[in-house]
């Protein structure tokens, strides 16, 4: 594979790279680059996490890119998940591992967050870092907290994205892979590489999936209103109505997915689809809608543009949609779900979770 068609498979699965030639520059000269993903452990896994996060990470890999994923227990800790509880969120860090193995996620090397802590390189860092980063910059880029400046109060919280820029130089990746919601920290990390002489990461960012609900009213988590819309109204487990589980039954899937939004003859906005152009087409290649005869019988579609051409001119009904994306997604869930069922290490670590209070 030459790097023009690494390129495209990774343009294909991402929102955004800073920069294009950067990463060019990258993969010419380097065979396997190191990229990185960072998530907070903060509860059960929905869709967003435990399934549209491996299938991006197996397209990144065919083009030779290396994963580490931090497990961001001292984030979690900051952020007052899991209740501030580490031992909680450590039992939940191992859950999410037990999640990607049930995806299929391999070759990765899982790393802990607060095992930095005892590195005093690592502490180097985090305040080299603080000492070249204004508060006002500091300040924009808590969103990537999943919170916005009116709702910080504590001090400690302003050492999130500090630390969240140290992870990166001290994991020296090439490449921060992560969603779109934690650009401001990624900026940040090459703002701060350019002023000292770093290593500056490639940035590709990922598209935030879809809450049931559609888009969502933005809350001002950036200035550019299509990052706001995609962070506003992405999946969130703390809103369960609005999201799907990697544990739901085929009759749970089937109840949320009813009620969702789906508007006919919309694309935009329109979680269904959403979830058949980023989940169900990477995973089959070919799909039906399956209908009555009386209403054209079923059809097949090899492609999403396809699927969406039909439903924009009103030829696919939003029923019909929407059951097909209850079959698919059953059939891509199962496998998990019986993991989690089977398994008896996972089953506990799922039951531990299960019973937690989550917390926003």
């Amino acid at each position: 594979m030459n790097v023009d068609e690494k390129i495209e498979i990774i343009k294909s699965n991402a929102e955004e790279i800073i920069t294009e030639k950067e990463l060019r520059e990258l993969l010419e000269t380097k065979k396997t680059p190191l990229a990185y993903d960072g998530f907070e452990p903060s509860g059960l896994a929905h869709i967003a996490f435990g399934i549209f996060r491996p299938l991006l990470l197996k397209e990144f890999q065919k083009v030779g890119i290396r994963f580490k994923f931090l497990l961001a227990d001292s984030f979690a800790w900051i952020n007052n998940k899991m209740e501030g509880d580490l031992e909680k969120i450590r039992k939940v860090g191992e859950y999410f591992i037990e999640v990607w193995k049930a995806a299929g996620v391999e070759n990765v090397e899982y790393c802990w967050a607060l095992d930095f802590f005892s590195d005093r390189e690592y502490w180097k860092k985090v305040i080299i870092i603080a000492k070249n980063t204004t508060i006002k910059r500091a300040t924009r880029a808590l969103t990537i907290m999943g919170r916005k400046e009116g709702e910080l109060k504590e001090v400690a919280q302003y050492f999130y994205p500090i630390m969240q820029c140290a992870d990166i130089f001290h994991l020296d990746v090439d490449i921060c892979q992560l969603g779109l919601d934690q650009r401001r920290a990624n900026m940040l990390a090459r703002d701060i590489a350019s002023k000292l002489g770093w290593k500056k990461p490639v940035v590709i960012s990922h598209h935030m999936l879809m809450g049931l609900e559609g888009i969502k009213t933005p809350e001002g988590y950036d200035e550019n209103k299509r990052i706001d819309l995609q962070i506003s109204s992405k999946m969130s487990k703390s809103k369960p109505s609005s999201c799907i589980f990697i544990h739901d039954s085929k009759e749970e899937l089937k109840r949320k997915i009813l009620a969702a939004y789906c508007p006919p003859k919309q694309i935009e906005g329109n979680p269904i689809l959403e979830y058949f152009k980023y989940i169900i087409f990477k995973s089959f290649k070919e799909i039906k809608i399956e209908r009555e005869e009386k209403y054209g019988g079923s059809v097949e579609f090899l492609s999403y543009e396809e699927l969406e051409k039909s439903y924009l001119s009103g030829e696919i009904h939003p029923l019909d949609l929407k059951n097909s994306a209850i079959e698919y997604l059953d059939r891509i869930i199962a496998p998990i779900r019986e993991h989690f069922e089977k398994n008896k290490k996972a089953k506990e670590l799922y039951d531990f979770v299960r019973e937690q209070t989550i917390t926003r």
